[in-house]
């Protein structure tokens, strides 16, 4: 792709705004559609058409796969740990009233904390499955 200039300057135009708008459906997730899976898939398309452009040992520079790897584990445990945080707070497993005082500043918390991991975990397995897609040999 070194001779279509113009896609890699037009992509290098909109990868920025790509990312942002998934950090707006992260964390608009809470109060309307959207969320942590979207969200991560859109992260991760920021990063695949990145991977398309400028091919699979840049983007392995800018993003290597063990950080990928440990994004994804911790997207987990992020999700799981709150639902244990609820359960020592004396809740049941992911009840986000326990989080606050008030029950509907635990929801919230709750739901943001549990999306961030779920979009954590979307982003770093859909990048690590198109990235080991592209790496195969034919």
């Amino acid at each position: 792709m070194k001779r279509h200039s113009i896609l890699r300057v037009t992509a290098k135009f909109f990868i920025p705004p790509i990312m942002l708008f998934a950090l707006y459906v992260q964390f608009h997730g809470d109060f309307g559609p959207g969320g942590g899976f979207q969200a991560g898939v859109i992260f991760a398309a920021a990063v695949i058409l990145y991977a398309l452009l400028f091919g699979r040992a840049r983007t392995e520079k800018v993003l290597p796969l063990p950080v990928l790897r440990a994004l994804a584990a911790s997207g987990v445990l992020l999700y799981a740990g709150v639902g244990v945080v609820d359960m020592l707070l004396g809740g049941a497993f992911l009840d986000y009233s326990v989080m606050a005082h008030d029950p509907h500043h635990g929801q919230h918390y709750g739901i943001l904390l549990v999306e961030l991991g779920v979009g954590m975990t979307v982003f770093a397995i859909m990048s690590l499955i198109f990235l080991s897609f592209a790496g195969r040999k034919r």
